[in-house]
C-alpha cells in the first residue's frame, strides 16, 4: 500500500510540473508603456556667478640689477623695509670713471680758453672764422666726453626706482657683479592687483569697471575689486581673455586667489540637473514628453552649477522633460507619467 500511494504522488507531481512547462515565461511587450517621473520646464531668476583661477600681483614690480659690471663698494638694502623713491642701494667702484672724467675737465678747461681767446682775436680779425670753429668744436666735443663719462659713473649707483617694499638681499658687499645679477626686488604692495583669465563664453560678464570678488586661499575673507584693464584679444592657445582688477586689501603678491565675477544683466533662464543632459558625440539631449510619447530634443547649455546646467536652446517653458527613468526611454516609447516635480526644486 505504501508502494502504491507513493507512485501515485509522484504521477501527480510529474503531470503538474508537465502543466507548468507548458504555460512557459510571461513574453516581452515592447510596446508597454515606460514609467517615469517629469518635471515641467520653468524660467528661474537665477544669481549666475563664474568663479576663475587668478594671481595677486604687485602695483609695481622690479628686480633690481645694475647697468655696468663692477665690484659692489657701498650695499644699504634694508631687507624686508619701506624705501622712498631715489634711495642709494648699492654703488660699484668708479674710481677709474672719475679719473677718467677728471681728465676729460682739465681738457674741457683748456678748451674753453682757447676758445675765448679765440673768440677775442676773431673779433679784431686776428684770425679766420674757420679757426675760431675749430676751438670751439673741440669745447663741445670736450663736453659730450665729459657727459658720457658721467652718465657711466650715474649708472654704478643703483637707486630705489619708486617707493616700496624691498626685498631679501642676494648678493655682499665686495662682490664683482654683472647686468644679470639681482640685488633685491622692490614691490609697491599699497597697491594690489589681480591677474585672472576668463573663458571667452563668460566674455559678456566682463568689463572696465566691473567689480568682482577675490578670495586667497586658506582666507574667509573676500575683498572688493574693480576691472581696470580687459586684454584686447582672446589667447588662440586657451580661449581665455585675460583681466586686470585692482583689490581693496591687504594680501601677499604672488598669492593664488579665486576671483568670482556675477554676470552684468540677470534675466530668467530654464535650468535643468546636470544628470538628464544625454551626452552625444555631436550634441547634448534631453527627454521630453510630446503626445505621451518620447521625444529626444537636441539642447545646448550655458552657465553651469554644480549640480544644474542652463538650457540657453531646445526646450521651452512648459515642456515635460523627464528627470526619472531615463536609462529605459527609446525614441517614440509610449510614457507613463509616475510623478510630476518641480523643476525649480530640483535644479538650483
Amino acid at each position: 500500500m505504501r508502494k502504491l500511494s507513493f507512485i501515485a504522488l509522484a504521477t501527480v507531481l510529474f503531470v503538474s510540473g508537465c502543466k507548468e512547462k507548458s504555460k512557459g515565461p510571461d513574453k516581452f511587450n515592447p510596446n508597454a508603456p515606460v514609467s517615469v517621473d517629469i518635471a515641467i520646464a520653468e524660467t528661474q531668476s537665477v544669481d549666475k556667478t563664474v568663479e576663475v583661477n587668478g594671481t595677486i600681483i604687485a602695483s609695481d614690480y622690479v628686480d633690481l640689477h645694475p647697468e655696468t659690471n663692477g665690484r659692489i663698494t657701498f650695499l644699504q638694502i634694508p631687507e624686508g623695509k619701506m624705501v622712498n623713491a631715489g634711495t642709494v642701494l648699492a654703488k660699484l667702484n668708479d674710481a677709474d670713471l672719475q679719473a677718467q672724467l677728471q681728465k676729460i675737465k682739465v681738457q674741457l678747461e683748456l678748451a674753453q680758453i682757447n676758445e675765448k681767446r679765440n673768440k677775442q682775436l676773431l673779433a679784431v680779425k686776428g684770425i679766420n672764422q674757420s679757426d675760431y670753429d675749430i676751438s670751439l668744436q673741440q669745447v663741445k666735443s670736450y663736453e659730450a666726453d665729459a657727459a658720457y663719462t658721467q652718465s657711466l659713473i650715474d649708472k654704478t649707483i643703483i637707486k630705489a626706482p619708486f617707493t616700496g617694499q624691498i626685498g631679501l638681499r642676494q648678493v655682499s658687499l665686495g662682490a664683482f657683479i654683472n647686468t644679470t645679477s639681482t640685488i633685491a626686488t622692490l614691490q609697491k604692495v599699497s597697491e594690489l592687483k589681480v591677474d585672472f583669465t576668463l573663458p571667452e563664453m563668460y566674455q559678456n560678464y566682463i568689463k572696465v569697471g566691473k567689480k568682482v570678488k577675490v578670495q586667497c586661499q586658506g582666507a574667509d575673507v573676500k575683498y572688493d575689486a574693480t576691472v581696470f584693464a580687459v586684454e584686447p584679444q582672446i589667447m588662440a592657445t586657451s580661449r581665455n581673455l585675460k583681466v586686470r582688477a585692482i583689490i581693496k586689501g591687504k594680501m601677499l603678491p604672488g598669492a593664488f586667489a579665486k576671483v568670482y565675477i556675477s554676470e552684468n544683466n540677470q534675466k530668467p533662464v530654464i535650468l535643468v540637473p546636470s544628470n538628464v543632459i544625454i551626452p552625444d558625440a555631436k550634441s547634448k539631449q534631453l527627454v521630453i514628453v510630446k503626445n505621451g510619447e518620447a521625444k529626444f530634443v537636441d539642447v545646448e547649455t550655458g552657465y553651469r552649477t554644480a549640480t544644474s546646467a542652463e538650457i540657453v536652446k531646445g526646450i521651452n517653458p512648459g515642456d515635460s522633460v523627464v528627470v526619472a527613468g531615463i536609462l529605459f526611454v527609446r525614441q517614440g516609447n509610449k510614457l507613463k507619467i509616475g510623478k510630476t516635480i518641480k523643476l525649480t526644486e530640483i535644479a538650483k
